[in-house]
């Protein structure tokens, strides 16, 4: 006999046993690795796809990157809801078909105006199963191993975020298509394996459809500031059409602060922003993902632009600052935590180690290649930074969520990361594109002395919001959102 939605909700989660959960978080972190490899795996690509289709510009070109991370943006926060409704497994696995299905349209894509909207299809999988897949590992780990296990989470999604040059930089080798297709065998290997280790869980107290309008409206605010930020070196800064963009963009992320207030299902649930170190972490990433996503691409570009490096060997050059992230979020992270006073004082930690490493690489850079005495060190470094603030900032935020809100605060808390990664990269492509006939080196000074400007206002938030020791936990309520 089948279980009404009602009484399976109310069924407690099955907590898988030691191996057992090593075994989710292990899936789960595959899902999350591969939609952050997909963020960044495309910047190695670009020379060769503009090569195919002549007279593409940059600007043109990233929106095959930005295309995608404003469409997972908008679809993560009511994916978040609706996998707490209908299922987090089953969603999570559906966001794994479409991202699937998506990648293989790319690799198949005639031209760029196809290939976009192929990554739109690849994105909204993404959108659909990352916040199902933090939704699904809180649900299934004991509180006392949430921390280490958001740890290996974030690690390897900021890992898949850092390998993507140095993955894309091997495969465009034999084809810039071979940079989506490698996500097939993984996908498909990873949805048999979610049937049989991950156990299913929901929230019974989710009522209503979320808000798809809201979520539109999102996604219009989002994409008109990157549009506004990616054209206005053409347009002029202060032009007609670059205040419109503002005026428009700015009009949408009111109407949809609007509907939140009103509406059942919100795409941003407003309560949970009432909770300072939720708050706190939602803002901090959005600043801290500028500067990442800032970061990557201004790497690949300064060396493969400045240095003319190929793209395996710029792949391989960036290669080294990745290989710092997991020990330092497994390890080097909770231990801090637990001595310090939480992972927000983590979180400010890394913050300064990464404007340090760009503070480092600033006072180094040059146009003669010099890469294992001025590079290396920095790489290393803004490697050791990204492994302590990723997860600490996810573990800060998380740690004020009920568990009846799992599926929807990682939600909003992966959206902030995505927003961040569209407005730097918007912000460091119209830095790039402003570059004149002069000096080489200056368009990449600006991006660096951008990027630490992120990193140290994501600093600044951290240790404003998520510094002050967290609070006795206490039996949640599912119907309100917590206030620390």
């Amino acid at each position: 006999m089948s279980l009404s939605p009602q009484a399976a909700a109310a069924r407690p989660v099955t907590v898988p046993g030691p191996r057992g959960a090593a075994a989710v978080v292990g899936v789960l972190s595959l899902a999350v690795f591969m939609s952050s490899l997909d963020l960044f795996i495309v910047n190695l690509a670009f020379p060769y796809i503009g090569r195919q289709y002549p007279g593409t510009s940059l600007s043109s070109l990233s929106w095959v990157l930005n295309g995608y991370t404003i469409v997972f943006a908008a679809v993560l926060v009511p994916a978040g809801r609706w996998a707490d409704r209908v299922g987090r497994r089953r969603l999570f696995v559906a966001g794994l078909a479409a991202f699937v299905a998506g990648s293989a349209f790319c690799g198949l894509a005639p031209g760029v105006a196809a290939l976009i909207a192929a990554r739109v299809v690849q994105a909204a999988g993404a959108g659909l199963m990352v916040p199902a897949s933090l939704s699904l590992l809180l649900a299934a780990v004991p509180a006392r191993e949430r921390s280490r296990a958001i740890g290996t989470w974030s690690a390897v999604g900021a890992l898949g975020a850092a390998l993507g040059p140095v993955i894309g930089g091997s495969l465009v080798q034999l084809s810039w298509r071979w940079v989506f297709w490698i996500n097939l065998p993984v996908g498909l290997a990873a949805m048999l394996l979610a049937g049989r280790v991950v156990p299913e869980s929901r929230d019974g107290h989710v009522q209503g459809r979320p808000d798809l309008i809201g979520a539109g409206l999102l996604a219009a605010s989002v994409g008109l500031v990157a549009l506004a930020l990616v054209e206005a070196p053409g347009w002029g800064w202060g032009s007609a059409s670059f205040a419109g963009l503002l005026a428009a963009a700015l009009a949408s992320g009111a109407a949809m602060v609007a509907r939140s207030h009103r509406h059942h299902a919100p795409v941003i649930e407003l309560g949970l922003l009432r909770s300072r170190t939720f708050s706190g972490a939602f803002f901090a990433s959005v600043l801290y993902y500028a500067a990442f996503g800032a970061f990557v691409l201004n790497s690949v570009e300064f060396l493969t632009g400045v240095w003319h490096y190929s793209a395996v060997r710029a792949g391989l050059a960036i290669g080294p600052g990745p290989l710092m992230v997991l020990p330092f979020a497994r390890l080097a992270a909770p231990w801090l935590a637990a001595r310090i006073g939480g992972p927000g004082r983590v979180a400010v930690i890394g913050c300064a180690v990464n404007a340090g490493a760009q503070l480092l690489w600033l006072s180094q850079i040059q146009a003669h290649p010099a890469y294992l005495t001025h590079l290396l060190p920095a790489q290393l470094l803004g490697g050791a930074g990204v492994g302590l603030t990723i997860p600490s900032l996810l573990g800060a935020g998380s740690a004020s969520l009920p568990p009846a809100r799992f599926g929807t605060g990682s939600g909003i808390l992966n959206m902030a990361r995505q927003v961040g990664t569209v407005l730097g990269v918007a912000g460091l492509v119209a830095l790039l594109s402003h570059a004149g006939p002069g000096n080489l080196l200056v368009p990449y000074r600006h991006g660096v002395t951008l990027i630490i400007a992120f990193f140290a206002v994501a600093g600044m938030v951290s240790a404003g919001l998520l510094t002050a020791r967290p609070p006795r936990a206490t039996a949640p309520d599912p119907e309100a959102a917590p206030v620390t």
